[in-house]
């Protein structure tokens, strides 16, 4: 045998020795384990820590990533449920604004009616440019419902709120001011004379009677004594009671405006000086007293102290 097959023998066969020494005195143990062995013992060991420092790496990973994700997945749920609250929110505000919305439409429309005053509003639901005999709807299909888009119906919708409010305001002005003109024309009718102040016939005219050779300042009314006289008109009596230049029992009332009248040759009156009156309250009864040739009522009415022809106000 050669030297190199001798070495190589050797280095075969080269061994370690494990002694396992027990207590108490008894006999010691041996083991022998060849050099190979060893190597690729450790080499498993080496391989399997390799092994093991890679899974405990890649479970540690894998919880942290999961960890992530979980958090991740929680916040994207709080945001989405923020989101939802808030288009809850937002939908609320916009079911609120369309109602607010319809009712100031209607009221608008009853406001023109009442005041008269053209246009109208096109936001009610059952509009059809002012008719309301259609109701049609439509529109893209499958629109996500977002923030923006609810944001811009709301802004849309409270700018429609402000200016229907903007248009009910005039509306009641415009219905104040009419109204106030109403007042006013009554008033003025109520204290112009405008009714007859007594029943009966006219037995003389205003102006020239009995050939031209006298000037009447009012009518006559013939009728039987006792007939009630009543006022043509509101107003504050200013005279009431005897008259010596031939009007006998007589009653002046001031109307206002320039208006007064006067009834004479009662035979009695029933009001006093400074008493207010209404258009149609009795004020006397018809007689023959002063200057008069049968029972009968003198009216005369004067604008700004001058006798016009009372035919032109009954």
């Amino acid at each position: 045998m050669s030297n190199q097959e001798n070495k190589a023998e050797k280095v075969e066969q080269q061994e370690y020795t494990i002694k396992i020494i027990p207590h108490k005195g008894a006999n010691v143990r041996s083991i022998r384990l060849p050099e190979r062995w060893i190597k690729y013992g450790l080499a498993s060991l080496a391989a399997g820590a390799v092994l093991l420092a890679g899974a405990f790496g890649y479970s540690t990973y894998s919880s942290y990533s999961l960890r992530n994700e979980a958090a991740q997945i929680e916040r994207l749920q709080q945001v989405n449920n923020v989101q939802q609250e808030q288009l809850l929110q937002l939908s609320k505000k916009a079911n609120s604004l369309q109602n607010e919305l319809n009712e100031l439409s209607q009221v608008e429309m009853e406001l023109r009616q009442l005041t008269g005053v053209e246009g109208g509003s096109t936001d009610s639901p059952d509009s059809n440019g002012g008719d309301g005999t259609h109701n049609g709807q439509g529109g893209p299909v499958g629109q996500e419902l977002k923030i923006e888009n609810v944001s811009a119906v709301l802004d849309d919708l409270e700018r429609r709120v402000a200016a229907r409010k903007v248009s009910i305001q005039q509306l009641r002005e415009a219905m104040k001011q009419q109204q106030e003109l109403i007042a006013y024309q009554e008033s003025i009718n109520a204290s112009t004379p405008s009714i007859w102040p007594a029943s009966g016939d006219v037995s003389s005219p205003y102006g020239l009677r009995w050939g031209g050779s006298d000037y009447h300042p009012g009518i006559d009314i013939a009728n039987d004594c006792g007939t009630p006289i009543v006022a043509t008109a509101d107003g504050v009596v200013t005279d009431a009671g005897w008259n010596s230049g031939g009007y006998g029992n007589m009653v002046d009332i001031d109307h206002g405006n320039g208006y007064m009248t006067r009834y004479a040759h009662a035979e009695s009156v029933a009001v006093s000086p400074g008493q207010a009156v209404k258009r149609g309250q009795i004020i006397a009864y018809m007689g023959n007293t002063g200057y008069s040739t049968g029972p009968h009522l003198h009216y005369e009415v004067r604008v700004n102290g001058k006798a016009v022809n009372p035919a032109g106000y009954l």
